[in-house]
């Protein structure tokens, strides 16, 4: 039995990975147990930001494990207040509550608004509403997916928990429709990752900052993917010059090798947390501290926003040239790039398939669209080589899905 086989024979199948058995990465280069090597294009979702490996990463790992990793917050660790003073202060947030994956922060999101709903802006007991937005992704767990508008991410899960009202993503009209005395928060991704990279109108952010600040309603951002340098910016949100109210982040936050996620607001939304309001074994651990800080100064030392923004600008131009005639649309800011394609003239999966054979490896979402989101750390070089193998992919589907000459 061979090492795929043998995965599906004691693993649930809750992915439908491409058959390619990784063995090791370094820098944005996964190899499998063949020895073939691959660019990655994908960086876990951005967990991969920093590149697999990164020596200062590693360094602080080994370190940090030998000194101190896990204690629990039943006491108090030497790299944890570091940490969160720096990521309080390069996303402009007083405050931030430790956890470990994006869903968990999440979930500290959807626990802190609705207890602002309740003690300081007076809703009813058991009344307070959050809007999102139609076509998220905010995690798995029970109460999240309740609020999903993918009906396979639902199925057979319920019932869900009430409370939340969802509407079509980039309409601000429709969220101030929505807007009732019982709405506590508005959470929203800015740039909808999952759903295909989906970009908003100009001015979505402003206008529902404008709404927030008009009704007492908490803007909460999940920027889980789209924060820490992914979109050219520190954070999405910020290329629309707006603050929220709460930031989720996570992902790029354990550089690649531990899981890392907070909840960041202002001191007013934080003070409503007291001891046993809200806990994690893990969350907030020296090693997750230690790593999270360090990957906060590569973040800021390499200038890995700034490359992001001029690297992607570059990706999404040879991206845009090399699709036209199989592309409906390419979207995105940043090294964070999806390729809608005509379904009718090329299947997302079969490319996708295509590129891993060239060398480059990527996702489909939603049946249509390629995802495109290489670690920061790519060079012009490196992006450039994955770009040429995708160009001669794409040729070659454009090839096929040309008529026949008479």
């Amino acid at each position: 039995m061979n090492a795929i086989e043998l995965e599906r024979q004691v693993c649930a199948a809750n992915y439908a990975p491409l058959p390619i058995m990784l063995s090791h990465g370094e820098g944005v280069w996964l190899t499998d147990i063949g020895g073939m090597k691959r660019l990655d294009m994908m960086s876990g979702y951005s967990a991969v930001s920093l590149g697999h490996g990164h020596p200062r990463i590693l360094k602080v790992l080994n370190e940090q494990a030998r000194k101190l990793a896990v204690t629990s917050r039943a006491f108090h660790s030497e790299p944890l207040g570091p940490f969160l003073a720096r990521l309080c202060a390069v996303s402009g947030q007083e405050m931030a509550l430790p956890m470990n994956t994006g869903a968990e922060a999440v979930e500290t999101a959807i626990k802190a608004a609705r207890r602002w709903g309740y003690r300081i802006k007076g809703i009813a007991d058991g009344k307070a509403e959050i809007i999102t937005a139609a076509g998220n992704f905010h995690g798995r767990t029970t109460t999240i997916v309740g609020f999903s508008s993918d009906a396979s991410y639902r199925d057979g899960f319920g019932p869900f928990t009430p409370g939340f009202v969802n509407v079509p993503f980039g309409d601000a009209a429709a969220i101030e429709a929505a807007i009732t005395p019982n709405t506590a928060a508005i959470m929203i991704e800015p740039i909808q990752g999952e759903a295909g990279i989906v970009v908003p109108p100009a001015g979505y952010l402003k206008r529902l900052r404008a709404l927030c600040d008009a009704n007492t309603i908490l803007l909460i951002l999940d920027e889980v993917q789209s924060g820490l340098g992914r979109t050219g910016r520190w954070f999405a949100h910020e290329h629309e010059g707006i603050r929220p109210d709460g930031l989720i982040v996570g992902k790029a936050l354990g550089g690649g090798v531990y899981p890392v996620s907070a909840f960041l607001a202002s001191r007013d939304v934080m003070r409503l947390f007291e001891p046993g309001s809200h806990g994690s074994t893990f969350g907030g651990n020296a090693l997750a501290a230690a790593i999270g800080l360090e990957a906060l100064k590569i973040i800021e030392e390499e200038r890995l926003v700034e490359r992001s923004a001029e690297h992607g600008a570059h990706m999404k131009r040879r991206l845009n040239a090399m699709t036209q005639g199989l592309a409906r649309e390419v979207r995105g800011l940043g090294l964070w790039v999806g390729v809608d394609l005509d379904p009718a003239l090329a299947s997302a999966k079969a490319v996708v398939s295509a590129l891993a054979g060239a060398g480059v490896l990527t996702k489909e979402t939603h049946e249509t669209v390629i995802r495109f989101a290489p670690p920061l750390t790519i060079s012009r070089a490196e992006l450039d080589w994955g770009l040429d193998r995708c160009e001669a992919v794409f040729s070659a589907f454009a090839g096929r899905a040309k008529p026949a000459a008479a």
